[in-house]
């Protein structure tokens, strides 16, 4: 699903209206009906009292042709006007006169704290006050009605976007912002939904299908992707009957450390269970009987050194290279680091210990090959890029970091971004049981072992991110949040693989 920008989102308005020969009152009208459907869809025409508080721009529009439906079907409505400015929008008068001539209780005119309603908790506020063209700040007593809302308790349903929320910028103070129950959004969602800083004001949001025109919608050039899983199973490759295991690649883990092994552990059977063919772990001398011991299908080979690994040759041709779990940042893994970036030509899946060591030697960036994939934690992220102003101001160093090194960057959170040139892909699996140990090592096993079955290096980050999230959503429902560990995570790599599959297969039956 694409995600528009401010910008692209009045010109899909805009293209809809003279495609379809629609005014723009008719394209509210839509709105409104969608936004009324679904709750009346849940009320079932109970008599619970609605407090609708609308703007004078288009997003009250939507809100007052909502309200005239709900007064139509008898519901207990209750409208009104935050007049924040003497300026109305064209729609939103029309709409005005629409209600005033349904209903003898005209919409109320706010222009003060003197105005606020009395609201109970048992009710629900329907905030269409501000919409996506806000940019400007909030007056002092709108934002004092927002702590009105909030402190009722009552249900809040944004229409939109959570008034008081820019589509571009992060609020000053969380005041100034509409703390929504949930939010119906029209058209696209926002970016904000997504980023740490923001999501909170809408914990809950949904798309409707306002009839925006689908070839606008095929053609336009978003920068921001959903990826649920209806996108992944175009990227999912099935196997053929007489594949083998050379089929599959060859993927070569290199890591570890005295203490520090179980990372590579954890990649490496990542790898094996995600379906490389293939795998060999490269690792200092200690950790050779720990992992022959524990995963018995992994290739182990071995550095000269016995703790640390001092230098890194091997003589098979990998299809892949997850490169940094478990390595530390001894001077003599520095060097060896360097000298394998200077030889190899394979994309890297790099991760933990080869981010700090490329963040503390940064004229080796230059070295990384062509697409690879970095797959730092928040502080390594900020090693590599520097310290970010906010959440909008961290998108654009990291898009101006992959541009400069031509390479992938994944931005773990709650919504995991998957950032390339101007592009990003936001993740939509994942719980925060996966705030665990070595969950990151097997996220770096999982796309390393999806490249060497052949993915490019980012259909595998988002396929790789994707299954990883489902893989730890399937492991919680029986380990719970608190007890869920990242070994639990790659024992579900199968079961969110055969949740793809059975879906691949129920679309090639209908088909």
């Amino acid at each position: 699903m694409k995600i528009l920008s401010k910008e692209q989102v009045y010109q899909a308005d805009k293209i809809t209206i003279e495609r379809q020969q629609i005014t723009s009152t008719d394209l509210m009208e839509r709105a409104g009906e969608q936004i009324f459907n679904w709750l009346h869809l849940r009320l079932q025409g109970a008599q619970v009292p609605i407090h609708i508080f609308c703007g004078i721009g288009n997003n009250g529009g939507d809100g007052l042709v909502l309200a005239r439906h709900l007064i139509l079907e008898g519901y207990n409505v209750n409208i009104y006007i935050v007049n924040y400015s003497d300026k109305r929008s064209k729609d939103f008068l029309i709409n005005y006169d629409r209600v005033k001539n349904i209903t003898k209780l005209w919409p109320k005119l706010m222009t003060s704290e003197e105005d606020f309603p009395v609201i109970n908790a048992e009710d629900i506020v329907v905030d269409a006050i501000f919409g996506i063209g806000l940019n400007r700040p909030v007056a002092t007593w709108v934002k004092n009605l927002f702590k009105h809302i909030q402190n009722s308790t009552a249900y809040t349903l944004s229409i939109d976007i959570p008034s008081g929320l820019q589509t571009d910028k992060i609020p000053e103070s969380d005041d100034d912002v509409i703390k929504a129950s949930a939010t119906l959004t029209l058209a696209s969602p926002k970016i904000v939904f997504f980023l740490p800083e923001t999501a909170k004001f809408s914990p809950e949001w949904e798309v409707l299908d306002i009839g925006i025109d689908q070839e606008f919608m095929r053609n336009v050039d978003a920068k921001g992707y959903i990826i649920s899983k209806k996108d992944i199973l175009p990227l999912y490759k099935r196997r053929h009957r007489f594949a083998h295991k050379g089929s599959f690649g060859h993927t070569l883990i290199i890591g570890g450390s005295y203490g520090k092994i179980g990372a590579v552990n954890l990649c490496s059977r990542a790898a094996l269970v995600t379906g490389a063919g293939l795998v060999t772990a490269y690792v200092p001398k200690c950790g050779v009987t720990p992992l022959q011991t524990a995963i018995p299908e992994v290739m182990v080979m071995a550095d000269a050194e016995e703790y640390v690994i001092s230098e890194i040759h091997y003589d098979i041709k990998p299809s892949a290279i997850g490169l940094g779990v478990g390595l530390g940042t001894d001077e003599k893994t520095v060097e060896a680091l360097s000298q394998i970036l200077k030889s190899n030509l394979l994309s890297l899946v790099i991760d933990a210990d080869a981010i700090n060591i490329l963040a503390s030697n940064k004229h080796l960036l230059q070295l990384i090959p062509k697409h690879s994939i970095f797959t730092p934690h928040p502080k390594e992220l900020e090693r590599l890029i520097g310290v970010w102003r906010d959440d909008f101001d961290k998108l654009e160093k990291v898009k101006k970091f992959t541009k400069t090194y031509d390479c992938i960057m994944v931005i773990k959170g709650a919504y995991t971004n998957i950032v390339f040139q101007d592009s990003v892909y936001i993740n939509t699996t994942g719980n925060p049981g996966m705030a665990t140990a070595g969950s990151g090592d097997v996220l770096t096993g999982i796309i390393a072992g999806l490249i060497s079955q052949g993915y490019t290096p980012l259909n595998a980050t988002v396929f790789g991110v994707y299954l990883h999230g489902s893989a730890g959503d399937l492991a919680a429902i029986n380990y719970g949040n608190e007890s869920l560990v990242a070994s639990n995570i790659v024992e579900y790599i199968s079961e969110a693989y055969k949740d793809l599959f059975k879906r691949s297969e129920d679309i090639q039956q209908s088909t």
